[in-house]
């Protein structure tokens, strides 16, 4: 296997959670699907997003870290790859629910 890069796919590549090839984000994706999908799906998924979240934030206080992620979110308002893991989490909802709703 090679270590050669092709710059130009490379740069295809490098915005790919910004837009498909439909110009969606995965963020428009998830609010069009979740309009029209089953709602009890979507709130069984989102309950599951949102304890994930209280999962990790308590993890966080646990180990005395809940004020520094505190201040990492504040200071990461604008960071990609906080932008594309946000957009991970948008992708793997549309995916739940999509999957559950065929």
């Amino acid at each position: 296997m090679s270590d050669y890069i092709d710059e130009e796919k490379e740069d295809e590549y490098e915005d790919e959670y910004e837009d498909d090839f439909w110009g969606r984000t995965p963020q428009s994706s998830y609010f069009e699907i979740a309009k029209t999908a089953n709602q009890n799906i979507v709130e069984q998924e989102l309950e599951k997003v949102f304890r994930r979240l209280a999962v990790a934030e308590k993890m966080l206080e646990e180990r005395d870290l809940a004020d520094e992620h505190e201040r990492q979110i504040s200071s990461l308002i604008i960071d990609k790859e906080i932008d594309e893991r946000t957009a991970s989490v948008f992708i793997d909802l549309v995916g739940a629910i999509v999957t559950q709703c065929e």
